[in-house]
């Protein structure tokens, strides 16, 4: 499980430290995805096969199951983590989610996010009256 917020920086080559409590779950492989908040998703091998699986089911006659699955497909990259624990966000990945230098990884439970620093800002002050407001009326996740 992924959780916490964590503050790490890119470096010239596209590179991060990979928070170090994650180190060993993401060490058989990762990939990295378009999310559509404008983020990226790092998900391990094994959970986005899963998630693969199931986008899968959809019906390629459906227009939102074929764009979803081109989205995610076209844009996800099989990653390792180098000896150091570094992982290379592609560049076209970087341009999607307009990362710079400072970043933000953050847990999603079954995923790793990564966002830029100013974007994470943004949508995390909008959202928080939102979440505040949650009642179980309002709690669907479903």
């Amino acid at each position: 499980m992924f959780l916490g917020t964590f503050t790490p920086k890119l470096d010239d080559k596209g590179r991060f430290f990979l928070p170090a409590k994650f180190r060993e779950e993401l060490a058989s492989g990762l990939v990295i995805t378009r999310e559509p908040d404008r983020c990226l998703a790092i998900w391990p091998t094994e959970v986005f096969q899963a998630e693969v699986a199931k986008a899968a089911t959809g019906p390629s006659t459906r227009q939102r199951t074929r764009f979803y699955q081109r989205m995610v497909a076209s844009g996800a990259s099989d990653e390792l983590a180098d000896s150091q624990g570094r992982v290379v966000i592609p560049a076209p990945l970087r341009d999607y989610a307009g990362l710079s230098k400072d970043i933000v990884v953050i847990g999603a439970f079954n995923r790793l996010e990564v966002w830029d620093a100013k974007t994470w800002e943004a949508y995390s002050a909008a959202q928080e009256e939102v979440f505040a407001d949650l009642d179980e009326a309002g709690w669907d996740i479903d």
